[in-house]
This record gives structure tokens, C-alpha cells and sequence, in this order.
């Protein structure tokens, strides 16, 4: 069975043909699925009952169940787990802004990268998402939330570079004027530094949004909470970011988890401003959600703020991320590993 929802028109044209339909009927496929939001083969009546049954039967058309949905009070903020058709669960989170509506996505079910601070790798890696599986995201708050899209973010569960091919097919796929016709500007992929995919994907030609997770202003702490800092050390992640920007004109945004007594001191803060001098980046200070991670602590607000008041006393481009979430589990990993934990103890 063919997953209908990681095809191109022009794919599904060839395949249509394959099976016998007109390859017309593609471009009404795509319009009952991406702008008429109808995603049951029987209720696309313009099509053939012959060609509907066809469909039904060897084409998956799967928009993944809701298993839980925690909504923010102050109506912001809506995190969905999904049930997609082999029983895995993912997370993926409505963010409204002033500028539309944002939706971060899940590119793994689970992760491999195991950061300290990350719920997402608690229970291990289990595999990739297709290409139909992350656009089956998106529907899926269509359907059950809010049809308005401004953006995407490929910050959810799992390593988006890890799921290279996919998660790139993904994005071009979602691009196209009859998907959901989104800006490669109105996308942004987090990766933890994926040296040779950061090359990839600068000349991959989609001058998307790039935010590297740093944590931490040398190798010798980024190891301590990050184990592909093994892998990959910082100066050759900076120099990928570098390239990043040379090419797409793109700045990288270094994203900074504050953790108490580990990367939030003034000296962490003096460092990393060292190592960012002269650079046409921008770092996100995050304080950690601390809700799933023993032992690591959130720093006060004066320890928070001393960080970000040293950066920009050197002249360093910061933000600290206005919070969205907290009050429903929306950091990565917490709604599955609640109800993993659930089923487990049935």
C-alpha cells in the first residue's frame, strides 16, 4: 500500500496511470486533500466510484487519532499526542503568535541523541517518521484544531538530520502551491549539530530558518550534558554554521538551555561570548523545564537575567524565549513518556 500523504501530484499522476485512472484525477486528490481538508477516499465524489475503491484499497490515506490533548488556559498553546497507524504516538504542539499560527513537529518517534535536558530519548529510539507520517502532523490539527498555518518547526521529538531525506522531501513537499504552499522562510529545523547534514543542507537550496542546540560556551560541559558532543566538537559545528549563512544568507540561531550550576554562570556567560564575537548569529536563552529532568535544576530569574545581560554587554545578538507551554507538558517527550508510563502500568 502506497502512504498517499508522501507523494507529489506528480508521483500519484504516475501511479494513477499505473493502476489504470486517468492521471487528472491527481490534481483533484490534492485539492480534496489540501485545500477542501476531505480525507476519506468514499466522500471525493467527483472520482469514480471504480477509482475510489482502487484508492481505498491501495492507497493509505491515514490521519493519526488524537490519544490525549492538553490545551494552555490562556488558549495559546495546544499539544496533541497522535496515534499513527502502527500504534507509535507522537507529540506535536499549536503555538499561536501575534503572526499566525505555529505548529513544532515531531521528525522520530523517540530520539537517539539522549541530551540530558530532552525528555524525548527517555524511552529510546524507535524509528524515523515517513515524509506522509510529518505531513499527517499538520493535518492533524487542521482537523481537530485550527486550520490557519504561518509556520512550522522541526523542534519536536527526535533528530531532524538524523531523518535526512524525509524530513528534506518533507519540507519540499509542503512548499509546493498545491500542498500547503508554505515559505521555506516560514520553516526552522533544530538540529544538535549534525556536522555533515549542516553541509547537506546548505546546498540543499531551502533557505530555511537554522538553530543549532549549543548549551554550552566549550566541549568539556557540552559533554557532560550532550553525548554527540562526542562526535562532533564545537568549532567544527561553528565553521558548518558559518557555511550555513555564507550560502542561504541565513544567520544560525545557537539555542542555550540555562541549567543551575552547570552552563548559567557569568564565566559560562563571559565565554560563550567570546566564542560567538564578530559572528552573525543570534542566541535563544532557554531556562530549563526541569519537570522530567532529576537532577538539573532551572537558575533563578537574577541568575537568568545576569546571563543575558552579560551577553549583551559584549555586543551579542539575544533573546530569552518567551515561554509557552509549561502548564501542559509541551517541552519534548513529556506527553508520551505520560502515557507510556500509563500503559505500562495497566
Amino acid at each position: 500500500m502506497i502512504d498517499m500523504l508522501s507523494m507529489t501530484q506528480k508521483e500519484l499522476r504516475t501511479w494513477l496511470t499505473e493502476k489504470g485512472m486517468k492521471p487528472f484525477r491527481a490534481s483533484q486528490i490534492f485539492h480534496y486533500i489540501y485545500q477542501e481538508n476531505i480525507w476519506d477516499w468514499q466522500d471525493m465524489r467527483l472520482l469514480p466510484q471504480k477509482d475510489r475503491d482502487i484508492l481505498a484499497a491501495e492507497a493509505s490515506l491515514y490521519i493519526p487519532e488524537v490519544v490525549s490533548r492538553l490545551d494552555a488556559p490562556d488558549g495559546e498553546t495546544v499539544k496533541l499526542l497522535l496515534r499513527l497507524s502502527d500504534n507509535n504516538t507522537v507529540e506535536t504542539v499549536l503555538m499561536r503568535h501575534d503572526y499566525g499560527n505555529s505548529i513544532c513537529l515531531s521528525t522520530q518517534v523517540g530520539c537517539a541523541v539522549n541530551c540530558a535536558f530532552c525528555a524525548s530519548a527517555k524511552n529510546g529510539f524507535i524509528r524515523n517518521l515517513s515524509v506522509g507520517e510529518m505531513v499527517a502532523q499538520l493535518l492533524a490539527f487542521r482537523k481537530y484544531v485550527d486550520p490557519e498555518l504561518h509556520s512550522i518547526v522541526l523542534m519536536g521529538t527526535g533528530e531532524p538530520l538524523l531523518n535526512y531525506d524525509n524530513v528534506i522531501a518533507f519540507m519540499q513537499l509542503i512548499h509546493r502551491e498545491d500542498t500547503f504552499f508554505l515559505g521555506y522562510r516560514n520553516m526552522s529545523l533544530s538540529t544538535s549539530g549534525i556536522v555533515p547534514r549542516m553541509y547537506d543542507l546548505a546546498a540543499a537550496g531551502m533557505p530555511i530558518t537554522l538553530a543549532v542546540s549549543l548549551h554550552a560556551p566549550n566541549d568539556t560541559i557540552r559533554r557532560q550534558i550532550m553525548p554527540i558532543a562526542e562526535r562532533y566538537a564545537l568549532p567544527d559545528i561553528l565553521k558548518a554554521a558559518q557555511h550555513y549563512f555564507d550560502v542561504t544568507g541565513r544567520r544560525v540561531t545557537f539555542e542555550y538551555i540555562l541549567i543551575k550550576n552547570i552552563n548559567c554562570s557569568r564565566a559560562c556567560a563571559e565565554e560563550l561570548s567570546r566564542l560567538m564575537a564578530g559572528k552573525n548569529i543570534l542566541i535563544n536563552v532557554i531556562p530549563i523545564n526541569d519537570t522530567l529532568t532529576p537532577g538539573l535544576v532551572r537558575p533563578g530569574k537574577k541568575e537568568i537575567q545576569t546571563f543575558v545581560d552579560t551577553l549583551q554587554a559584549h555586543k551579542i545578538p539575544v533573546t530569552l524565549r518567551r515561554e509557552m507551554g509549561s502548564k501542559i507538558q509541551a517541552a519534548c517527550g513529556q506527553l508520551r513518556i505520560k502515557h507510556l508510563n500509563s500503559d505500562t502500568s495497566d
